[in-house]
């Protein structure tokens, strides 16, 4: 297999991964019959057949199972070796790729991408929103650098530090300012909005209005924090969202704000990355950097 490259490894990785030659495609930034040429070509090279073709997905054969296995750990390693290379060319550069979950992204992502841009200009900087499960996977599996979360992940490859805590608050209608403030015994009794599942701030939610973790009685699901607003404003519920997203999305809701009893729910945000990682020291400047984005964002509010 003297031709064998490395563009066959990355295609088909993403193809046994998503089991779809479209969704393997467009991650791989090239068109599907590209693609499917590439695959033919590397079963070509192999003399067997690596997958099964349906109408809808793809299964791998049991060939194909061990192959994908075995190309994903030299994908994995050939990152690691490419990540130590860097670690020696002084200022940060080449790709960074990163993820960040939905609840931080729109609040934390252009002023990172703005002073990044400034402090390392020949960083190619590549950033994914996703769940917080999407993300520790892509980590593990080296197609993320690091990640921007709600800690602990309590992952013993990954090292984690802590950038951030942030309280809840609580989002009502504007009509119901003066009310007395509710205790989580009361917010059962309420209609709470809450991301829908895969959210870890929904879980966090949860965790204080039920100690048995159990979601509320009363309970509707919006799939972002602009959606759960915008429900608040228009008098369907109420909702909790953190300190960090107050600022831009009550822009355009008429909703009333209140601080919580103490103690307030609160959540601890960080970047997480593999250990084997040779970058650590460039990852701690960037955790530098986002430690003094998200103080500049506290004390503005």
């Amino acid at each position: 297999m003297t031709n064998l490259s490395m563009k066959h490894l990355r295609y088909f990785d993403a193809l046994a991964r998503h089991h779809h030659f479209g969704r393997a495609a467009e991650e791989c930034n090239v068109t599907q019959p590209a693609l499917s040429v590439q695959i033919k070509e590397l079963e070509a090279l192999i003399g067997a057949s690596l997958v099964e073709r349906g109408s809808r997905q793809i299964h791998l054969t049991a060939l194909g199972g061990a192959f994908a296995e075995r190309a994903q750990h030299i994908l994995h390693s050939v990152k690691e070796l490419e990540d130590l290379t860097r670690s020696t060319q002084g200022p940060l550069g080449g790709q960074f790729r990163f993820g960040i979950i939905p609840t931080v992204a729109p609040y934390l992502l252009s002023d990172f991408i703005k002073v990044m841009g400034q402090r390392f200009p020949g960083l190619d900087l590549r950033p994914r929103e996703a769940k917080t499960k999407k993300l520790i996977t892509d980590l593990l599996e080296a197609r993320l650098d690091a990640a921007i979360v709600a800690l602990p992940i309590s992952e013993p490859s990954l090292e984690e530090l802590a950038l951030l805590d942030e309280e809840f608050v609580l989002l009502r209608a504007q009509q119901d300012a003066n009310k007395p403030v509710p205790n989580p015994e009361m917010l059962q009794t309420m209609r709470l909005l809450l991301l829908e599942e895969g959210h870890c701030f929904r879980d966090q939610a949860i965790s204080y209005c039920n100690n048995s973790a159990a979601p509320p009685r009363n309970l509707m699901e919006g799939s972002s924090l602009a959606t759960l607003v915008q429900m608040v404003g228009a008098g369907i519920g109420v909702t909790l969202i953190p300190e960090m997203a107050v600022g831009v999305e009550t822009r355009s809701a008429p909703v009333s704000i209140a601080h919580l009893p103490t103690p307030a729910p609160k959540r601890t945000i960080g970047m997480v990355w593999r250990r084997s990682n040779p970058l650590r020291d460039e990852f701690l400047q960037i955790a530098d950097i986002l430690k003094s984005i998200t103080s500049k964002m506290k004390s503005e509010d």
